[in-house]
């Protein structure tokens, strides 16, 4: 096993790559970073016995973010992917702290924020959860590298326990997101990002409703790309595909997080109980 000495401390290219999220969302960031970095090892944590995380407080999301970090440093992971808009708006900062630089954290909003700032936009719209929203982090990011940006943003919490419900592709659904997309607070967005990791689960919904008037930011892509550049960046890369696993932690089993897991990475997975 080849160690390198980071800024980051001691690490092996051979540590898996750790990600959590809520429930099913981050697996669309999962799944992008098995696709872009196929020879990583990756270890997933849905806590899924606590979600939605945006219906939650503030101090009860820094409070799972953290032990979930503590559990993945556990597992001795060589990177951390926030992979929730709502921790990330809410915990960023104490699970910094928490790793104290011990291995690279890389969050959802910021990487997103910061490329579509300079790109060419001019009124961007936004939904996420509540408190997301109520962190106004995205606009207060975008808006930090490029003042003349119009940011909107729109809390749209049911979306989240639909698709935790197994509600894809449902007529629920699609009333729900017409619902939102209606809003006058979207009316003149020439861009929309999805800022939760579960809605690009209903990317075929919001497409049918914009169909080519809107861009629709592919923050997955975006993330997994910031992934590739930091591990490339500290020589962290695993260069060989074999043996490459990949291991799944709930608080709490549920059938649709089996179903849409088993979808991205194969029948083959296992679901482990993690209690912390």
């Amino acid at each position: 096993m080849k160690i390198k000495k980071t800024g980051y401390g001691t690490l092996s290219a051979e540590q898996p790559i750790g990600i959590f999220d809520s429930g099913v969302g981050g697996l669309t960031f999962a799944k992008e970073i098995k696709r872009l970095l196929p020879n990583e090892n990756i270890i997933y944590f849905g806590d899924t016995k606590h979600l939605p995380y945006g219906e939650k407080s503030r101090e009860a999301i820094v409070g799972y973010s953290k032990k979930i970090t503590e559990f993945l440093l556990e597992k001795n992971c060589k990177a951390i992917v926030i992979a929730c808009n709502s921790a990330t708006a809410n915990a960023l900062k104490q699970v910094l702290a928490l790793v104290d630089h011990r291995v690279p954290v890389i969050d959802v909003i910021n990487p997103v924020a910061e490329k579509v700032a300079y790109e060419i936009h001019s009124n961007i719209g936004v939904i996420a959860t509540k408190a997301t929203v109520s962190s106004g982090l995205y606009r207060k990011t975008i808006r930090k590298h490029n003042k003349f940006i119009k940011v909107d943003e729109l809390a749209t919490p049911l979306l989240v326990p639909a698709i935790e419900e197994g509600f894809r592709n449902h007529p629920i659904t699609h009333a729900i997101v017409y619902n939102y997309l209606s809003n006058n607070k979207l009316k003149d967005i020439d861009t929309l990002i999805l800022g939760c990791t579960h809605y690009p689960l209903l990317l075929k919904e919001i497409r049918q409703f914009y169909g080519n008037r809107v861009r629709i930011i592919d923050s997955p892509n975006i993330v997994a790309n910031e992934v590739k550049s930091i591990l490339e960046r500290h020589e962290l890369l695993r260069s060989e595909n074999k043996d490459v696993s990949y291991e799944f932690y709930l608080s709490d089993i549920t059938k649709n997080f089996e179903k849409i897991s088993k979808k991205f990475f194969g029948n083959s997975i296992a679901l482990q109980l993690a209690v912390l």
